[in-house]
């Protein structure tokens, strides 16, 4: 209701008074409008409008609320209502409208006080967590602390606010490429949704085929061309689906470098910029971006393989033989940045997030709104979903980059991972060496898209003529002129340009009511929209049809046939020929959607020569800042767009000041820049890489008696694992005996790192190394959901089922729980099962690898467990680990748990603790706090941490983030080489909190059903979102065994092709 907000408060009168008929009654007896709602009361028995003779439901309902309404149901009932014949009739229909709009009101009240105290708790969670980290934080805050006045360069400074560093000169752009051309960077930039490809992109076919697609390829492409950057890889989904192009099929696609002679340099056999399509999800469609989610871990998989193989090509081309792994990887948008944080734990290199749109961001829109419920938004668009992803790349990533100031300090800042005020304080204590007690926060820059500009030639414009005179005007003119002058009665005048999908957001309506009311704007100008591509309105997307329709609905109410272009088809390769066309008649550009997270056609527009009016409401700002090009307006202020546009169209002079603005700032935009930018960022990053590959390593991973990949040492590894069990017992008598071990272990851990190089000739002499490399299949025997005594049947059947391939070597078995090391050993023991049985173990909830050691000389004493710890592993999963102080606040919080409900619901288990796993036993589950909640609460301390409940809720494992059972099989495969298609994962009905994961991906999975599953505890039912959006039980893979019994164990084995018949 937009515009009428008498309107508004009206009906929150109405609502406050409790919306009883008669007084709706009365209101509208007294004339419709203000005077009637204070009124005198009326006879509350005349409860139907339409008996009031006064009464006016045409004026009143149609003409003052429906006409303002943007309901678009409301406006078709109302001009099928006002069609009537029968007057009754037809004021009995309008009365009923008035009811619904009553109801939306209300609705909406509700909804906005939901959100109101929703946030007002957020508020205080924030505010407590702040107070927390003062208290961890012992020393005064310095000045640099405080933010303003820190002597270290920030996009959130004043003095970097009016000016984005830039390249000034092609001689600086000439040094600086002269002094990096001697690298050999490796990148992945990572953007699974929509259809991509290198030319003839079919942007505006959807909404998942936009701006993202044209800057991820064009952000590859340029990157490629960069000196310094040998290979860049943008991995997308593999599409074979009959209704999309065949060229979305391709594996593989080289990206035509970037003419410019300043970026030109030696190319090799494998370098250049290539889209990289991974196949994953179902095989034959093409499905939208909120149904992608039960399918990432399967493309990480595939992801994982590309990189792996290419950092070994790379390196036998440029790496002297070691492999070249990725400086970066760079996720673009949630569901991408998801698969990225996996990626980059998996393969211990720093992660790099762009989410070009924000769940929250979008959430808090729609609730304004007040037409849906947040459980009626997560049905659509599966919001919580992103919004999780979101919070998990704030956890994983080094660096965050946005287009604008205005995403990292409004949108960012709806998320519990970050906080400006936190993230100043703790860079400030970095930099003065201070310790930020495990808290961590990524970095955000601010980094505006790039544009290649060296084909543009703006054309000269005459002021004091009709149109400009161009070079080689002789030349035909561009079909598409025709396709858009065909509208006009007079395609002479200036062409007001608008280039966006027929989507709500992007606010066209408001574009043509502008237009359609201002009459001096008519008769100077024309307008051209430019909205995607379409056939037959009926088979567009319900949203879509609807703004078109509207769209026609105006240039039909205002008249606007011979002054309004609409296109229905246009060429991507067209569009810098629309931008001409509206530069060559003197024309502006106008981009009035709602929000607008960057707007590069903005920036397109100006380096054609085209002024700008823009929203006010988000980058427009920061590029208006750059080029000075144009107007900023209110888009939900249409007469202020008119009067802009009119302004523009209207003032000769302010019209080519505002173009030669644009053209002199223009390069400041160019993707040489941006890749700068981008480039000395990330060469900020500290390298991370698997640790196990020094330079003196052989890294080939295939190969089975290569002894560089061995183990480290077996006796710098028994003296960090092989805890004595007598000490157990002893020590348990001690009070802090338990942290002085933990102590213990990290230093013995620390001083393992150090020597194991030393010590790596022994093991080549002893020719140690697990026997994982020599297995054809693995399985992974990973079942949550059953008694310790069914758990032991179930390895026994399992071994059983598999007897052949077990005798013969070619089938190996991992044994993957929650549990402790030390209750593993205890329940194997119990059930009279040999460790050696297995070939690793993957405990504590995927925090910690071992494998097993049944050599005499390993042990110290025969009261030691007889196991192997991995250190590399925790290598790779120790980013952005909390350690102590995660423990400390952990400890803290448990404590407050524990005196709100007046028991003991939660305590330390210092027993099952490592030092990558802080375990709590949980003595009342009715009482303990959902993951979620547990997860935010650390969250909003800056505290990053992988919390898991298991399976009964008796046990709560607080692990580093990017550590989990799922992680530890990827691991294998890049340590030792496992195929993971050759992996079969056997689980239960249910299990613990990362019981998802283990399903998802390219290994089998056997589902073991059955009434022996015990029912998951409650607290797995509190989740953020339904199982059913993060794994899909349809894919190709997954067989269900009724019961454990060896025969059907073998025929499920048999199934996937691990046992021979």
């Amino acid at each position: 209701m937009a515009g009428n907000d008498w309107i508004n408060s009206y009906l929150e009168a109405i609502l406050d008074a409790g919306g009883a008929a008669g007084e709706i009654s009365a209101a509208a007896g007294g004339g419709g409008g203000i005077e009637g709602a204070s009124g005198e009361k009326r006879d509350k028995s005349s409860l139907m409008l339409r008996e009031r003779g006064r009464f006016s439901p045409a004026r009143y309902f149609v003409e003052e609320v429906i006409s303002s309404f943007d309901e678009t149901d409301l406006y078709k009932t109302w001009v099928r209502t006002s069609a009537m014949r029968s007057p009754q009739e037809r004021n009995t229909r309008l009365e009923n409208m008035s009811w619904r709009i009553w109801n939306l009101a209300r609705k909406k009240k509700q909804i906005e006080g939901e959100e109101a105290s929703r946030l007002s708790k957020q508020r205080l969670e924030r505010e407590k967590a702040r107070q927390y980290a003062a208290a961890d934080f012992s020393e005064d805050l310095s000045e640099g602390e405080k933010g303003e006045n820190s002597n270290e360069p920030s996009i959130h400074d004043e003095r970097t606010r009016t000016r984005i560093p830039r390249i000034g000169s092609t001689d600086a752009i000439e040094a600086w490429a002269s002094q990096h051309k001697d690298k050999k960077l490796y990148i992945v930039l990572i953007s699974i949704h929509g259809l991509i490809r290198g030319e003839n992109m079919e942007l505006g076919r959807d909404s998942d085929t936009g701006g993202q697609v044209k800057y991820v390829v064009e952000l590859a492409r340029a990157l490629g061309s960069t000196p310094g950057v040998y290979r860049v890889d943008l991995l997308t989904r593999q599409i074979s689906a009959p209704d999309v192009d065949w060229s979305y099929g391709e594996p593989t696609e080289m990206l035509s470098p970037i003419c410019s002679e300043n970026f030109g340099h030696e190319m090799g056999e494998s370098s250049g910029a290539y889209i990289v399509r991974i196949p994953f999800g179902p095989r034959d469609k093409y499905i939208p971006k909120e149904h992608l989610w039960p399918y990432i871990q399967e493309f990480v998989d595939g992801a994982l393989v590309h990189i792996v193989q290419m950092s070994k090509v790379l390196g036998e081309q440029v790496g002297s033989g070691q492999p070249v792994w990725p400086v970066v990887i760079h996720g673009h948008y949630a569901d991408a940045g998801d698969s990225t944080a996996l990626l980059s734990g998996a393969l211990n290199v720093p992660m790099v997030f762009t989410g070009h749109s924000l769940g929250r961001d979008k959430l808090e829109q729609i609730l304004k709104q007040g037409r849906q419920t947040r459980d009626e938004i997560n049905a659509t668009y599966k919001i919580m979903r992103r919004i999780e992803a979101e919070e998990l790349c704030l956890d994983a990533s080094e660096i965050i980059i946005t287009s604008t100031r205005q995403e990292i300090e409004q949108q960012w800042g709806l998320y519990d991972g970050f906080d400006l005020t936190m993230a100043r304080k703790l860079r400030a204590r970095i930099k003065r060496g201070v310790s930020c007690f495990g808290r961590y926060m990524p970095r955000m820059i601010a980094i505006p898209p790039g544009m290649e500009f060296s084909h543009i030639a703006p054309h000269d414009v005459d002021l004091d003529g009709e149109e400009g005179n161009e070079d080689g005007s002789a030349s035909p003119d561009p079909p598409i002129w025709a396709d858009i002058m065909r509208f006009f009665s007079n395609p002479r005048k200036p062409m007001i340009l608008a280039l966006a999908r027929p989507d709500p957001k992007k606010n066209i309506t408001t574009l043509v009511k502008a237009f359609g009311e201002h009459r001096e704007l008519r008769n100077l100008a024309n307008l051209t929209l430019i909205m995607g591509n379409r056939d037959v309105i009926d088979e567009m997307s319900s949203t879509n049809a609807a703004v078109l329709t509207s769209v026609l609905k105006l240039i039909d109410k205002y008249d606007l046939y011979g002054q309004v272009a609409y296109p229905k088809h246009h060429k991507q390769s067209e569009v810098p020929d629309i931008y001409r066309l509206a530069a060559r008649t003197k024309g502006v550009f106008i981009n009035c959607a709602f929000i607008e997270p960057f707007g590069l056609t903005l920036i397109e527009a100006a380096a054609y020569g085209l002024p700008m009016v823009a929203t006010r409401n988000g980058g427009p700002v920061d590029i208006h800042r750059v080029l000075d090009n144009g107007i900023l307006v209110d888009p939900h202020n249409q007469n202020e767009i008119a009067e802009a546009l009119y302004k523009l169209v209207s003032d000769k002079h302010l019209w080519a000041q505002c173009r030669q603005n644009g053209l002199e700032n223009i390069h400041q935009f160019s993707w040489p820049e941006h890749c700068k930018n981008y480039l000395s960022r990330v060469g900020t990053l500290k390298p991370r890489h698997p640790r196990w590959q020094k330079s003196n390593d052989a890294t080939e991973i295939s190969e089975a008696d290569s002894p560089e990949d061995s183990l480290r040492d077996i006796h710098d590894i028994s003296l960090n694992l092989k805890l004595s069990l007598d000490s157990e017992k002893s020590g348990s008598k001690d009070g802090n005996s338990n942290t002085v071990r933990r102590h213990l272990e990290d230093a013995v851990q620390k001083l393992s790192r150090d020597v194991s190089d030393s010590r790596m000739e022994v093991l080549s002499e002893n020719g140690r190394w697990p026997s994982l490399r020599g297995r054809k299949q693995i399985i992974v025997i990973a079942v949550d959901s059953v008694q310790d005594a069914d758990f032991v049947q179930v390895i026994k059947n399992i071994f059983e089922a598999s007897s052949n391939g077990r005798l013969s070597g070619s089938v190996g078995f991992i044994l993957s729980t929650s549990k402790a090391i030390l209750e593993i050993h205890a329940l194997l023991i119990s059930g009279g099962i040999e460790t050696s049985d297995f070939d690793a173990f993957i405990c504590n909830s995927g925090s910690d690898l071992c494998y097993p050691s049944s050599s005499s000389e390993d042990m110290l004493s025969p009261a030691e467990l007889p196991f192997m710890i991995d250190l590399d592993y925790h290598s790779q999963i120790e980013y952005r680990w909390g350690g102590e102080g995660l423990r400390k606040t952990l400890i803290r919080w448990a404590a407050e748990k524990n005196n709100e409900s007046g028991q003991n619901v939660i305590v330390e288990d210092e027993e099952c603790s490592s030092t990558y796993c802080i375990s709590f036993k949980v003595m009342n589950t009715e009482a303990a706090s959902p993951v979620k909640e547990i997860r935010r609460t650390m969250r909003i301390q800056a505290l990053r941490c992988h919390v898991l409940y298991s399976h009964d809720g008796s046990k709560l494992n607080v692990i580093p983030v990017l550590a989990s059972r799922s992680q530890a099989l990827r691991y294998l495969y890049i340590r030792w080489g496992l195929d993971l298609s050759n992996m079969t994962v056997v689980v239960g009905e249910s299990g613990d909190t990362d019981y998802e994961v283990l399903i998802g991906g390219v290994h089998k999975t056997i589902i073991l059903k059955g009434s022996f599953n015990a029912v998951p505890n409650q607290v797995h039912t509190a989740r953020s979102y339904s199982l059913q959006d993060v794994v899909s039980f349809e894919k190709p893979g997954i067989a269900s065994v009724e019961g454990y019994g060896p025969d059907n164990l073998k025929s499920a084995l048999q199934q996937f092709g691990i046992l021979k018949d």
